[in-house]
């Protein structure tokens, strides 16, 4: 076919001409990549293996000789699918013998004919590219298996969902619950015999758990309040139904899915006491699939929104578990949840954007199949896999920020390219330790004690947070290094290096202070938002309670002329207008705010003679903007007679402001308890006759906004 990919091939020698000639020898029919040292020879591995089809490899380089870079083949196992052809003229037998066990195809020593050369070569990619296209095969298959075997259970899932509202996230977070669970018991005890293979096929079936639901009439599936005993009884069916579904399947009896989804779908519902159902079974008896999937159920069902509840705070959630509130669960798996407190929060809170994002893969997938049915699916993923690395690296370009990934055999530190350009450094530094590049940037013992951090992490808490002063391009900053340790998937798992970014602390700080009073604050007016203003308002009540404080809402009256008669621009001129000689009429420690609209909201703390601060606050915003008059309605509460909860409060300055829309407007009002009936008008005094009124807004620490 015209449009089939080339077949490249690299060559890594430090001889200019050498790697002229065999450029020329092969570039008829291959596309060439040529580096100059091992070092870079790694370095375009690291972003084209899966391109690279053939590396003919020189010994003696500088940087990285050709050990080196067969040492770094091995590590990340680039050799599995690049064969690599050494042509030196470093021919002594233990040599040879060396270069072989790291992996090598064929050795060519030199002076190298060059018919022998283009032969072996030739030979070589073909002998691989039928070796690929076997294993390609295989892979699409299983690829094929996994894909419809992974599609029926989320079908039978959402058929679930259909009927019952609760089962749709509520199938992800049990899947997700359930591996953390497993993975950690794993960790902690040899009890229970689960090998890693146990902890996927378990995971997967977890997500059947539920399926009996589907023969629960919906009445009673949805019903909004407390089922009745009789109604009750019929819920508790479907975990006898679901499992009856499963055994009686004409086919599979015997497969560890089907017989692990049998024992999860029967038994979840079962508690370490034995006070659960259907079979009252207690410890043990029930099997430990089960039992995970029956606590994370439980957990799932108390932070979830039912059509019946509400959902109730993770920690809460947890100490009701703990406590023995939700029934009795196997201690081992309670120690478990209480070790995974803070990575449940966490994980919990990704399952829906992990959804979504997988979702999304899948479907610009198929977008790419669509397009390019004649593509086998291992060729369908080099092209995916090229195009995730062409997006990291433009997020990474964008997010400005170090990103590394390091490994211990070889030692080795990648860059991403926007950090090395910042730090001044190379892409792939080898034993960065030892770097001279890198030992002035860091001051003495830092590397070292990073390290020993990441050492000191496990496959289950893998996260460190590091802070450090570093010298960039000559000048100290402060920056917080967050990075994630990789663990082998031995017994015990291995430390094999890690993948993080570098922030710069001030920067971050700055960014996050900018990002945070945008959000604080309303983007036309400058007063704080109302979400803001309620946060604020409420700390300073909860953490003064022995003051007293007004809270007015006003709003401008017939604002709607403004705009009809001279337009919406006009109208929010009125509105800055409006907010501006509110803030320059509070004095420092109080808050103002744009509730929405034309409506504004006041607050302060006060002595006494609080009727004289309003009613100089009121005073001040009558007037007009340019030819249009401004006259407001305001309606006022105190905490002493509506309370301190903001809601409270903020509903009863609301209501006095009705009563005053209501009378005809122009004035102020001050809610007394007694409801809207019951509210007597107080009229603004004149300007200048409220001069103690000014002295009883009591000044704070902080600044207006």
């Amino acid at each position: 076919m015209g449009n089939e990919r080339r077949q490249k091939v690299l060559i890594a020698d430090d001889s200019e001409m050498n790697r002229a000639i065999l450029a020329d020898m092969l570039g008829n029919d291959y596309d060439i990549i040529e580096a100059e040292n091992g070092k870079e020879a790694v370095a375009i591995l690291q972003k084209q293996s899966s391109e690279i089809d053939l590396l003919l490899l020189d010994i003696v380089m500088p940087e990285m000789d050709g050990f080196g870079v067969l040492r770094a083949m091995n590590e990340f196992r680039w050799i599995e699918d690049t064969p690599v052809i050494m042509i030196s003229a470093e021919n002594t037998p233990d040599r040879v013998q060396q270069a072989y066990e790291l992996g090598i195809t064929d050795f060519i020593s030199r002076p190298f004919d060059a018919i022998i050369v283009h032969h072996r070569v030739v030979n070589t990619i073909l002998l691989y590219a039928k070796q690929k296209k076997l294993v390609n095969m295989v892979t699409d298959q299983i690829y094929e298996k996994e894909k419809q075997s992974a599609l029926m259970i989320d079908i039978l899932s959402h058929i679930v969902e259909f009927r019952n509202g609760e089962s749709g996230q509520h199938v992800l977070h049990i899947r997700t619950l359930t591996e953390l669970m497993l993975r950690h018991l794993l960790q902690m005890s040899d009890k229970y015999f689960i090998s890693k293979s146990d902890i996927s096929m378990i995971s997967t079936a977890a997500a059947l758990h539920d399926i009996g639901k589907i023969a629960i009439p919906a009445e009673i599936l949805n019903k909004p309040g407390r089922l009745t005993p009789e109604e009750f009884a019929v819920m508790k069916t479907h975990s006898e139904i679901g499992a009856s579904m499963l055994e009686a399947l004409p086919v599979h009896q015997n497969e560890s899915l089907v017989r692990k989804a049998y024992e999860i779908c029967r038994w979840h519902h079962e508690r370490y006491d034995g006070k659960g159902y259907p079979d009252g079974l207690k410890g043990d008896e029930i099997p430990i699939s089960a039992q995970i999937v029956a606590l994370a159920d439980v957990y799932d069902a108390l932070t979830s929104e039912r059509v019946y509840k509400k959902a109730i705070p993770h920690e809460k959630a947890v100490e009701m578990i703990l406590d023995g509130q939700c029934g009795q669960f196997n201690p081992l798996l309670l120690q478990c949840l209480r070790e995974l407190e803070d990575k449940i929060r966490e994980e919990m809170s990704r399952v829906e954007i992990r959804d979504w994002s997988d979702k999304r893969n899948m479907r610009n997938i198929a977008d790419e199949i669509m397009q390019h049915e004649e593509l086998s699916a291992s060729e369908r993923t080099l092209q995916l896999l090229d195009h995730e690395r062409m997006k990291y690296q433009f997020f990474a370009d964008m997010s400005q920020e170090v990103q590394f990934e390091y490994t211990v055999s070889p030692p080795m530190v990648v860059l991403s390219e926007w950090g090395a350009r910042h730090l001044g450094m190379d892409e792939i530094i080898m034993n960065p330790c030892s770097d001279k590049t890198v030992r002035d940037c860091f001051e003495e013992g830092v590397l070292e004690n990073m390290h020993q951090a990441l050492i000191n992490t496990s496959p289950s808490d893998p996260i460190i947070n590091y802070d450090c002063c570093v010298k960039i391009k000559g000048t100290d900053r402060w920056i917080k290094i967050i990075a994630r340790a990789t663990w082998s998937s031995d017994e015990p798992p291995k430390y094999q290096g890690a993948i993080g970014k570098a922030l710069d602390i001030h920067e971050t700080r700055t960014k996050m202070a900018a990002l945070e009073e945008m959000a604080a604050h309303d983007a036309m007016t400058g007063l704080y938002n109302h979400k803001f203003a309620r946060i604020r308002i409420q700390d300073m009540m909860t953490s003064r309670p022995d003051s007293k404080f007004a809270l007015g809402i006003f709003d401008v009256d017939h604002f709607k002329q403004a705009n009809d008669t001279y337009g919406h621009m006009f109208g929010d001129q009125v509105l800055i207008h409006m907010a501006k000689t509110l803030k320059r009429n509070m004095r420092e420690g109080t808050v103002s705010a744009r509730v929405g609209g034309d409506e504004f909201l006041l607050f302060f703390e006060y002595r006494q003679h609080v009727d004289l601060a309003i009613n100089r606050i009121f005073n001040s915003l009558i007037g007009k903007y340019e030819d249009f008059p401004i006259s407001v309605s305001m309606g006022v509460a105190q905490t002493d007679v509506a309370g301190t909860d903001y809601d409270q409060l903020f509903h009863a300055a609301d209501q006095a402001l009705y009563t005053v829309k209501q009378g005809g407007r122009g004035y102020f009002k001050f809610y007394d308890g007694k409801g809207c009936d019951a509210l007597t008008a107080i009229s603004p005094i004149e300007d200048g006759n409220d001069g103690d009124g000014q002295e009883e807004i009591k000044e704070g620490k902080e600044e207006d906004s």
